[in-house]
């Protein structure tokens, strides 16, 4: 495994030549840049109509994929209620969508344990997979890359068996409703 702990999103994108899949597990993210964005919604204030910098570039890395062909999706594993960190990001998702992204919301308890993977990770054209690490505070800390075959397949299996019973953002509406305990 190759760790790369600084930004190695820009490279493994544009090396891309079908797929990008992400799999998110936890319930919150401690990313910096998204540290203000949150603050303001727990706090009931507007949302900024200004993106930030890497906002910015993250969707036009997203757009340079799907337009080369690539398709970028995701599932996001959610413990329902959600907590604060999601019920934001699912204020955000929107802009992630208009980039070209699909994602999906699967409750965390309409699934085994044993059925979801115990890390993020992004799968590039089914072959190599970037683990995403995390500093002790939830910090991004960069990626452990491999290309071995029984991970990527390993990888696969799971975002094939969770694909099909996660729910698309735009049918993603109010889980307490739709997912009641």
């Amino acid at each position: 495994m190759e760790l790369r702990q600084s930004n190695p999103w820009p490279d493994l994108f544009r090396d891309t030549q079908r797929s990008a899949f992400h799999m998110e597990v936890r319930d919150s993210y401690g990313v910096p840049g998204e540290s203000e964005p949150l603050r303001r919604f727990l706090s009931g204030e507007a949302r900024s109509e200004e993106p930030d910098e890497s906002w910015q570039a993250w969707a036009s890395l997203v757009r340079g994929c799907t337009a080369r062909g690539v398709t970028v999706s995701r599932i996001r594993v959610v413990t329902v209620p959600h907590s604060d960190y999601q019920r934001w990001l699912l204020t955000e998702t929107r802009d992630n969508i208009d980039a070209g992204e699909d994602i999906r919301y699967l409750p965390r308890h309409l699934v085994g344990a044993d059925q979801v993977p115990a890390d993020d990770f992004w799968l590039f054209d089914d072959a190599a997979v970037a683990f995403n690490l995390v500093d002790a505070e939830g910090k991004p800390a960069g990626a452990g890359i491999t290309t071995d075959p029984s991970i990527a397949a390993y990888c696969r299996r799971s975002k094939e068996r969770l694909w099909s019973l996660a729910t698309p953002f735009d049918k993603y509406d109010d889980p307490a409703e739709t997912y009641p305990r």
